[in-house]
């Protein structure tokens, strides 16, 4: 593996790592989908979101993984248990785990394969968007932990 995927597998490894720990930290399973005010997107939500995410673009776009993504349901679905949570969330890291591990380098300065945006991008391009995009939720994750579900 190039030096630029051994890079980018370890920070989406260990920032799925810390949504792992992040969900395990909170007090019950019912905090994880505590919403107050104008938080409308609850830690459980935000995980499923970013597993529906790495999974679709990562996992089955570049991997060639069966996964279907339902967007829709990953800010809908309600109550999934911790356990049903930490499931998607290693489900997610060996995806993203099995499809770097095996990307062909000569695939980075090309165009991403799939329709993101209204431009075309590369996929190194894409990758650093998507993990970008994981730290950002992964840090609404974590206040979303300590304002709504403060430890007792």
């Amino acid at each position: 593996m190039i030096p630029f995927l051994q890079s980018l597998h370890k920070i989406f490894d260990r920032d799925v790592a810390k949504m792992e720990a992040e969900i395990n930290q909170y007090p019950t399973e019912e905090s994880i989908w505590n919403i107050d005010g104008t938080i409308k997107n609850p830690g459980g939500n935000l995980c499923l979101h970013l597993c529906g995410n790495l999974q679709h673009y990562i996992g089955a776009v570049l991997g060639g993984s069966d996964y279907k993504r339902n967007r829709d349901l990953e800010f809908s679905a309600k109550n999934v248990s911790r356990r049903d949570l930490l499931a998607e969330i290693q489900r997610t890291r060996q995806a993203v785990a099995t499809t770097l591990e095996k990307l062909d380098p000569n695939l980075l300065e090309k165009d991403y394969p799939a329709p993101v945006f209204d431009y075309a991008m590369t996929t190194s391009f894409f990758l650093i968007h998507l993990s970008a995009h994981l730290g950002y939720h992964l840090g609404q994750i974590n206040y979303h932990r300590r304002l709504c579900a403060p430890s007792p």
